[in-house]
């Protein structure tokens, strides 16, 4: 399936939000993630399923000042 995270196009064989993230080696219940603009919460990202196209943001927080 053609994504793309965090603006980068990627080729990746998820069928969820959840594995996605696995796939991309993001652990933790701290990430934030939207899907074309759209929150999702943590709870809901086993559940979400992606489509060809979509444009998924993955958020971390930075430690630093």
């Amino acid at each position: 399936m053609k994504l793309i995270v965090n603006g980068q196009a990627l080729e990746i064989d998820a069928s969820t939000l959840a594995e996605l993230l696995a796939a991309l080696d993001y652990e933790g219940d701290w990430l934030a993630t939207a899907v074309n603009s759209d929150l999702v919460h943590r709870v809901n990202r086993a559940e979400f399923q992606l489509s060809d196209g979509d444009r998924i943001e993955i958020l971390s927080p930075m430690q630093g000042g």
